[in-house]
């Protein structure tokens, strides 16, 4: 039995494998057992093809049910043109090999401001959040060299509050997401105030996606942070309570624990810090003998196969930090 398996009470990949979904098969055998898989055979499948009937002209899709007192629609467009990149990539391996993705590359390209951040989701406020989450994607999709990306990152570490993570900057002057419709110009950081482990969590996934950047000494400062944050409260109201951290979506977005965990894999933390070990055995105590997890999912329809990625999601962090 391979170390990691060894580490949990049961074998997921076992049950993992009765799945008949065909992307989640996929990624089991790329990621779990190492076999040479060409998601590209996944594209063609209904569920993408879908998706990619809606895609518009520019690269964007629309957001259908845009709440204009909180923002315009164009804004709204951002964020669904980012959901739906996020299902293309996470979940059907899409890259900048395919015409769509390219074409929602460009999109968001002329989304990026003068100083580097991809800005909208948050109206003209600033969004480190989504806005490296939106880079986490286009580096998965084969952009981790391009200029934007580059721009992009030099923003990023010039937007830090002072212990080294990342807050939401009109959360660091006390205001509001009504801020959004508001306020038209842009709210600089008050630095000196803490950090957010719901930003931090998301901003450090655009670093951990990086080849280079996760080695960098700034997104080991931030790792450290957000580790010493896993089930505790965030400064912040948006992350007020210690449950959000069990609160799980995928493909990622806001932070969690999975996520966090995939992020710290990634940027080389070890299985033998004392926090890593607490964070890992909450999946250990809490496993099934089936060997899945009965998750809290927070966003999506079909909640039994987001089960699915997210068990899959796990299995690659155990992977990662005992193999």
């Amino acid at each position: 039995m391979k170390k990691w398996l060894s580490s949990l009470k049961y074998d997921p990949v076992a049950h993992l494998l009765k799945s008949d979904n065909e992307p989640i098969l996929a990624f089991i055998r790329r990621d779990l057992l190492s076999e040479t898989v060409s998601t590209d055979d996944l594209w063609q499948l209904a569920e993408p093809q879908k998706i990619l009937k809606k895609q518009r002209p520019n690269g964007s899709w629309k957001y259908p049910s845009a709440k204009k007192n909180i923002r315009l629609q164009g804004y709204y467009d951002q964020y669904e043109t980012f959901r739906n990149l996020s299902v293309l990539i996470e979940m059907f391996g899409f890259n900048k090999k395919h015409p769509a993705i390219a074409k929602a590359a460009e999109y968001f390209f002329t989304k990026q401001s003068k100083e580097g951040d991809f800005r909208g989701v948050y109206g003209n406020q600033y969004s480190p959040n989504y806005s490296a989450a939106i880079a986490e994607l286009l580096i998965k999709a084969g952009y981790a060299n391009d200029v934007h990306i580059k721009k992009h990152f030099q923003w990023l570490l010039g937007i830090r509050q002072n212990e080294g993570g990342w807050a939401i900057p009109f959360r660091t002057k006390d205001y509001g997401i009504d801020v959004i419709a508001d306020r038209m110009d842009t709210i600089q950081p008050e630095v000196s105030k803490p950090f957010s482990w719901m930003v931090t969590g998301a901003v450090l996934r655009a670093f951990a996606a990086h080849p280079k950047y996760r080695k960098s000494k700034e997104a080991q400062k931030a790792g450290k942070l957000l580790l010493s944050s896993i089930f505790k409260k965030d400064n912040y109201p948006d992350r007020a309570n210690t449950e959000y951290w069990l609160r799980f979506s995928f493909p990622f977005d806001y932070t969690h624990l999975i996520s966090a965990l995939d992020s710290l894999s990634l940027l080389g933390f070890s299985a033998k810090d004392l926090q890593i070990q607490k964070a890992l055995n909450w999946f250990v105590k809490n496993q099934q003998k089936n060997g899945l997890w009965k998750l809290r999912i927070v966003r999506g329809a079909n909640k039994d196969i987001l089960n699915l990625w997210l068990v899959l999601a796990v299995c690659r962090v155990f992977k990662r930090f005992y193999d």
